[in-house]
């Protein structure tokens, strides 16, 4: 066999693996919890910019992207602006005209300030407004026509509100492609964990997750990309368009 693609199987075989390993998961659990009470996934930054995400989905969106190639990236929930920035600079890597169209309710002045002044902001569209509201949906659903898109879900993160994101935005998504939603974590959680948000157990991304698949079977759970990754903030989010 090809040294190449000996590799790519043992790699496969081992993520397969990782599936059944209760003590290797067991581990992450325990990880996970203790670093969400922590706030470990705020200590990090792309290019500048906090990208408050796990460096393992940084990996897989990486990965997704290079992949994927995409023309277009919907991102909902813009925050302090890393995740643009950083979708930004993969596509400048990739070469041609691919661009990112963030979407938030209240862009802060100081992070639009920033995320305007940073290099990669030429790749970058910044829409100010409700990710739900249907005029900015039809906004975005202009910029799509003839493009290889790939949506991000990332701003509240309640069941209804991501389940109406869906509802809009993952038919843009080109076979193929993936709509990843984040945050499904809250669900595995202990309850009262964000007893400062209005999301909980039973009432966020995983359970809007799991309505939408039970009428949407062009989309499957990637359950590779969990398995590999083991630590995660979107257990059962990444989301593939297979037909």
């Amino acid at each position: 066999m090809d040294k190449n693609l000996e590799f790519k199987e043992e790699c496969r075989l081992r993520v397969a693996n990782y599936g059944n390993d209760v003590l290797l998961k067991d581990s992450v659990k325990s990880f996970v919890n203790e670093s969400i009470r922590a706030k470990y996934s705020y200590n990090f930054t792309w290019l500048g910019r906090p990208i408050i995400q796990y460096p393992q989905d940084i990996i897989a969106m990486q990965e997704i992207i290079w992949q994927v190639k995409p023309d277009l990236i919907i991102e909902t929930g813009i925050a302090h602006g890393g995740s643009l920035i950083f979708y930004a600079s993969m596509l400048e890597l990739l070469g041609g005209d691919g661009h990112v169209v963030g979407i938030d309710i209240d862009i802060r002045k100081h992070n639009r300030a920033e995320i305007e002044k940073h290099t990669m902001f030429k790749r970058i569209t910044m829409i100010e407004g409700s990710s739900t509201d249907e005029e900015i949906a039809e906004e975005v659903r202009r910029l799509v026509e003839g493009k290889k898109v790939l949506v991000c879900l990332d701003s509240n993160h309640t069941h209804e509100h991501v389940l109406r994101e869906l509802e809009l935005y993952a038919p843009l998504v080109s076979v193929g492609s993936y709509c990843v939603v984040f945050d499904t974590i809250i669900e595995d959680m202990p309850n009262g964990t964000y007893n400062d948000r209005p999301w909980d157990v039973g009432n966020n991304p995983k359970t809007a997750v799991w309505a939408y698949l039970k009428e949407h079977e062009e989309f499957v759970v990637d359950e590779d990309i969990e398995n590999k990754l083991l630590i995660t903030v979107a257990p059962s989010g990444y989301l593939k368009r297979v037909k």
